[in-house]
């Protein structure tokens, strides 16, 4: 399996970055929303596999992080494949064709903006039709883990989710470029699980899985309002952005970018 060079990704995520700021915005609301959707669906598969062992979960914390790790990027993984636009990733991919001056700055806020209301509108469709409405989380031991994981993460203070953010899209985004260098199913698999389970495990926090994760406690009762989900959104959305723009996109860029050695 050949990786693609630095120099030779850039260029192409340059492309990429063009070709997702031109997207009609019928399209990109529909790949938005069905980003959200699959964020969510990992949410869901890491909470019934990593929750469903409550006994063993007590005595073993490190299984029940490991399970959640396992499942969750299935939802990037879909997304890689069926080609979703996904907000946090979107935060690296779209910097080298800005600051290659391909596109500007107010384009970039536009496209980001857009993609997360569509996956945030996605995300909460998936949680209330596929898993409230559907009694996924009804029953024990799903109903408390959903319930204290919202509550938990509503409770953080900002600091504390502006640097789990960070951390967070820093491994997506470390996981979106590595699917971009490798070309066959394993290896885009591989790239999407790695990065991607190792911030779940280390509880870093996500704001699209958030917008699953949250959500699905407020419908079963979770002491949690409007303010609450915003309380954790709002710094945890400004600490991906800094995580996938700054230490993925922007700093390959100056690494890699045109007229660089390696």
């Amino acid at each position: 399996m050949a990786l693609i060079p630095h120099p030779q990704l850039i260029t192409l995520v340059e492309k990429i970055g063009c070709d997702k700021t031109s997207l009609a915005i019928g399209r990109l609301a529909v790949l938005s929303l069905m980003a959200g959707a699959f964020i969510a669906l990992g949410g869901i598969l890491s909470v019934f596999v990593g929750f469903g062992i409550p006994g063993i979960s007590a005595a073993n914390p490190g299984i029940q992080k490991l399970l959640s790790g396992l499942m969750f990027p299935t939802g990037l993984f879909l997304i890689v494949l069926f080609g979703g636009e996904l907000f946090t990733g979107n935060n690296a991919v779209l910097m080298p064709g800005c600051l290659k001056r391909r596109f500007g700055l107010f384009t970039v806020i536009r496209h980001w903006t857009t993609v997360w209301i569509f996956n945030f509108v996605g995300a909460l469709l998936f949680t209330y039709l596929f898993v409230y409405m559907s009694r996924l989380t009804a029953s024990e031991p799903y109903h408390t883990a959903v319930i204290n994981i919202a509550q938990s993460k509503a409770s953080l203070p900002w600091g504390v989710s502006f640097v789990k953010g960070i951390a967070a899209n820093w491994c997506v985004c470390l996981a979106v470029w590595l699917c971009l260098m490798v070309d066959n199913l394993p290896a885009k698999m591989l790239a999407c699980w790695i990065p991607v389970g190792a911030f779940v495990v280390l509880g870093y926090e996500h704001c699209i899985a958030n917008m699953f994760f949250i959500p699905a406690g407020m419908f079963e009762g979770a002491d949690v309002g409007m303010a609450g989900l915003f309380n954790n959104l709002v710094p945890v959305t400004l600490g991906n952005i800094a995580g996938g723009a700054l230490l993925v996109g922007a700093l390959f860029h100056s690494l890699h970018g045109s007229g660089r050695k390696q």
